[in-house]
């Protein structure tokens, strides 16, 4: 059980008219055009070759960089520190946090998704002492999976490019630090607001599974403007996400790339693979790029 919340969690890290999910930066000082690529984190390999110009790119460019190392992220040491992260702080746990209502409610969802709830002493034990955030997350990819999702962690989308480029022998690194990304995931809200959403997730679920279904069908259909509204909809209620929060979740992390990636570009041509919520928008990297003064165009 351990090791599937672990792996829930590893998918977490991400979201004009653009139908495009490969895109080209050149221009300014850069001697070599890179690319940046939109990825889905639980899509499937099979998808690699469904997307134009990217195998082209993945072998122009000198090297390839994600949101985060991939091998960082899996080894030992990592995993050891995310189980520390997603735990609870000592003499916490969920059914103290929740109120008997909500815990009802919870234990209703478990039990139609997992066949069992809290009320069992071991799932008690592994997920009634994570963080509320940590088990959201791991029912997202549950539900995912029942609902006949395909998830193989050892070979992940996002690892399939970095795993790509070392076999070439080629440089890998990321834009963010392990730790940025557990400190991004499990230290930006109080337990108060992450239980607030766990019960938005489970209370709303079939709200949940609409927008899902719209961002995987968006992706697939490369369309990254309408994976942008999926992400985007709202309840109009306490579970939609404040400006502050989204900002720490995508916007700030965009701004704080582009101080990043001219460097990273002007010493090699470079693949960048992120998320494809991280791509349009305003506040997307692909207008902070154009404003910093390069040329972005799809790859078609």
């Amino acid at each position: 059980m351990k090791k599937l919340i672990l792996s829930a969690l590893l998918c977490i890290a991400a979201t004009t008219m653009h139908a495009q999910l490969l895109y080209k930066i050149s221009g300014k000082d850069l001697k070599a055009p890179s690319y940046i690529l939109g990825t889905y984190h639980l899509a499937q390999l099979s998808f690699v070759d469904s997307i134009p110009g990217l195998r082209q790119a993945m072998g122009d460019t000198q090297q390839t960089y994600g949101e985060v190392v991939m091998s960082g992220l899996l080894d030992a040491d990592s995993q050891a520190r995310m189980q520390e992260a997603i735990m609870m702080p000592e003499g916490k746990t969920l059914d103290k946090l929740l109120t008997p209502d909500q815990m009802t409610r919870l234990n209703a969802y478990m039990k139609e998704l997992l066949g069992m709830d809290m009320t069992n002493p071991m799932v008690a034990q592994q997920m009634g002492k994570i963080l509320p955030s940590a088990l959201t997350t791991t029912l997202t990819l549950l539900n995912y999976v029942k609902k006949g999702g395909n998830v193989d962690m050892s070979n992940s989308f996002d690892d399939y490019f970095q795993k790509d480029a070392h076999e070439k022998g080629k440089e890998v690194g990321g834009l963010e630090t392990v730790e940025f990304q557990i400190n991004t995931l499990f230290k930006g809200q109080s337990l108060e607001r992450q239980a607030e959403l766990l019960m938005c997730y489970v209370d709303n679920a079939e709200y949940m599974d609409e927008m899902t279904e719209k961002v995987v069908d968006a992706y697939y259909s490369q369309n990254i403007d309408d994976l942008k509204k999926a992400m985007d909809a709202k309840l109009n209620n306490s579970c939609d996400l404040s400006p502050e929060e989204e900002a720490q979740l995508v916007d700030n992390r965009n701004a704080d790339w582009l101080t990043k990636m001219p460097a990273i570009m002007s010493q090699k041509s470079t693949l960048f693979a992120v998320g494809a919520g991280h791509l349009p928008g305003p506040n997307g990297v692909l207008n902070l790029l154009r404003k910093a003064g390069y040329k972005v165009e799809p790859v078609k």
